[in-house]
């Protein structure tokens, strides 16, 4: 476990430092442009990892108990700041930020992390009885439909879809009967695509993107110039802050499509061996799970990890045309305050879990070292 617990920390930080380089390398441009400094984005994005490390390591040292507990707190905080996001000014499009003036927060990443602990919370509480539909199953599921309505409204499409994958992952990872699960995701899509093609924004992007496979043209002027910053990176990339597409050419480079950097400056190899990472850290929060007899630990080491994994398979699939274009960040990498914070609480998680199922070991062997040097005891 000690190995798994080093593994984490030594493939996330090495992420991080990979993110600052990436970030420092595609916003020098956008930099110079704006607030004439060359540093000035990258001097932002250093400070949100060294809060998104403090945070991990704060979410290592707090027991995991605590979020069990506050779970419904947690959650109703959370639909709080949702729907105070609905009245906050928009932008881009889409009223997803609140401005705390030093900072802007994004409430839906959040809820992604708070629906993981809620939903851990319900299924480990309602036990057998998720399989029948309605003493169990539908209570879970009317929290997943909340959440994701609210962030679909912002519009946010790509982190409500992302927050129903989540939710119903745990829903079949805990038991739940598979034709109530498919029932489901039936009206779901059906629900949701009917409301995603009533906003222009994910209208349009919908629509481009499917333009784009009949005609073979491009999606947009992002995803035309990411895939040009991934053919040109070859096998081995042009190398570190050898990035042409950085220089102005790809839209906020530093940003959703970080990932076409990286396969510019680090080629082919160097994006595997990153989403191979990705998936080595989804491996790793799986172990944990399993090592675990907590179901509300099994459930949420499973969340957090799914939730990493496929955030960063979404963002490469967006980066490379196979999906339409989404403001998901690539983890621990894209420039991006909230989404680093909380994959670094994320992380924490996952090493809290792992640490109480080393101090239940150490429990163990020493309660029967002491067995051991007194059989009296174990008479008595």
């Amino acid at each position: 476990m000690k190995v798994l617990q080093r593994t984490l920390i030594v493939l996330v930080v090495a992420m991080m430092l990979l993110g600052a380089l990436l970030v420092l390398s595609a916003s020098g441009t956008y930099s110079q442009m704006r607030p004439d400094n060359f540093y000035a984005l990258f001097r932002a994005h250093i400070w949100k990892v060294v809060a998104a490390g403090i945070l991990m390591i704060g979410a290592w040292l707090t027991p995991y108990e605590i979020y069990r507990k506050y779970s419904k707190h947690m959650i109703i905080f959370t639909l709080l700041l949702l729907t105070i996001t609905l009245f906050t000014a928009p932008r881009k499009g889409a009223t997803r930020w609140i401005d705390l003036g030093f900072f802007q927060f994004q409430p839906s990443e959040l809820a992604k992390l708070v629906l993981i602990i809620h939903l851990a919370k319900l299924i480990e509480k309602k036990g057998e009885l998720l399989k029948s539909f309605n003493e169990g199953y539908k209570y879970i599921v009317v929290w997943i439909f909340i959440v994701a309505g609210l962030v679909l409204i912002q519009p946010n499409v790509s982190t409500c879809l992302i927050i129903a994958m989540i939710g119903f992952t745990l829903l079949f990872v805990a038991g739940a009967r598979m034709k109530h699960i498919l029932a489901t995701l039936g009206v779901a899509a059906l629900s949701a695509g009917s409301v995603m093609m009533l906003f222009t924004h994910s209208r349009e992007r919908i629509l481009s993107f499917f333009n784009s496979v009949n005609t073979g043209s491009e999606i947009n002027i992002q995803a035309f110039q990411a895939k040009i910053a991934l053919g040109s990176g070859g096998f081995w990339g042009l190398g570190i802050g050898q990035s042409r597409q950085s220089a102005g050419f790809l839209p906020e480079s530093y940003g959703d499509f970080i990932f076409s950097i990286l396969g510019e400056e680090f080629g082919f190899l160097g994006a595997l061996i990153v989403l191979l990472i990705f998936f080595t850290i989804f491996l790793i929060g799986i172990i944990i799970a399993k090592k675990t007899d907590d179901r509300f630990a099994q459930l949420l080491a499973v969340g957090v990890s799914f939730n990493i994994l496929i955030s960063a398979l979404i963002n490469a699939g967006v980066v490379s045309g196979i999906l339409p274009t989404t403001g998901i960040t690539f983890p621990f990498i894209s420039f991006g305050g909230t989404s680093i914070m909380l994959f670094g609480i994320s992380i924490g998680i996952l090493l809290n879990i792992s640490r109480t199922i080393l101090k239940g070991r150490e429990k163990k062997t020493d309660a029967k070292a002491k067995t051991t040097k007194n059989p009296g005891m174990a008479t008595a």
